[in-house]
């Protein structure tokens, strides 16, 4: 299976996109469970990390340091 790889604030695309329309999430928070929030409304949602590499897509933009 393909390890997904993404760190803190990247900005990522989910399988679903959220009820507002947008598909843009960014990672504003990582350990046993990742928060991530919606870049259209800034509604934030807290997955566990499995559920979260399930669900997501693929890494849209990398957070450069």
């Amino acid at each position: 299976m393909l390890q997904k790889e993404f760190d803190l604030h990247d900005i990522v695309e989910m399988k679903k996109q959220h009820p507002c329309g947008t598909n843009r999430w960014k990672i504003i928070r990582m350990g046993m469970d990742i928060r991530i929030k919606c870049e259209g409304c800034q509604h934030s949602v807290l997955i566990p990390r499995k559920e979260f590499t399930r669900k997501l897509k693929r890494v849209l933009e990398k957070h450069e340091e």
